[in-house]
């Protein structure tokens, strides 16, 4: 069973993320609280059957990236519930409309990070080919005695070390290469929500990643997300702005 100790967990696996802008909460009705956590504005929002706590995965975040937040769900009913990422919702609010926020799941994340590592086998590919091309020349030369005299020569020695050394560090790369790709899909795998169905009393929770909102010239952008757990309705205000303004 999860706990609530796996939510903070989440927002460290968050990683760092360029610094750029802050958010901040509302609370829209008399169940919701705007708080601060270990020094982060996070929000609760309490309903008959369940509990939602919300705070952003990093102290700032990235300009114009994807807003990263860390959610917390308790089920408080004695029946079990379902939380279904297909169902939470994300809508900006800007120039008197609403615009859709694609809410980014473990799925696309996997996809993402799939072929982030396709990219990175090519590029070590390459590199491995240019070391093992340059092994392979090793060991050729040539000479100009002082008379004027040019001429070639061959150290098989030279060849056998230049081409060991270029196995090692290809070996290396590649071995590189695999361990981040590992290490990645791992993170993902344990900090980021998913469908769960929560039993009574339990706690649930994860990042959750959302679309970048649309830019407001350098102002303050605001939206909603909207969690379901069961049949209620968890609405979030949010405000996302400038650090420091």
């Amino acid at each position: 069973m999860r706990n609530l100790g796996i939510v903070a967990l989440c927002a460290v696996l968050g990683g760092c993320m360029s610094t750029g802008e802050t958010v901040s909460f509302r609370a829209s009705n008399p169940q919701q609280q705007a708080l601060m956590r270990d020094g982060q504005p996070a929000l609760v929002s309490r309903q008959k059957s369940s509990l939602v706590l919300v705070r952003p995965a990093a102290r700032q975040l990235q300009a114009n990236g994807r807003p990263v937040f860390v959610v917390g769900i308790n089920n408080l009913s004695r029946q079990p519930v379902d939380f279904r990422v297909g169902q939470v919702e994300a809508v900006q609010h800007a120039a008197g409309s609403d615009f859709e926020m694609k809410v980014v799941t473990y799925e696309m994340l996997v996809q993402e990070e799939r072929n982030r590592q396709v990219a990175a086998a090519v590029l070590t590919g390459l590199a491995a080919g240019a070391n093992a091309y340059s092994a392979a020349n090793a060991g050729h030369g040539s000479y100009t005695t002082p008379s004027g005299r040019t001429g070639t020569f061959y150290s098989p020695t030279a060849a056998v070390i230049a081409q060991n050394n270029a196995a090692v560090q290809n070996e290396a790369m590649i071995a590189a290469t695999v361990e981040t790709g590992q290490r990645n899909m791992a993170a993902l795998e344990q900090a980021v929500i998913k469908d769960n169905t929560l039993m009574p009393g339990e706690w649930y929770g994860g990042q959750l990643h959302l679309a970048p909102p649309a830019d407001q010239g350098g102002g303050p952008k605001t939206y909603t997300i909207v969690i379901t757990v069961g049949t209620e309705r968890h609405v979030i205000d949010v405000t996302q702005g400038p650090a420091g303004v």
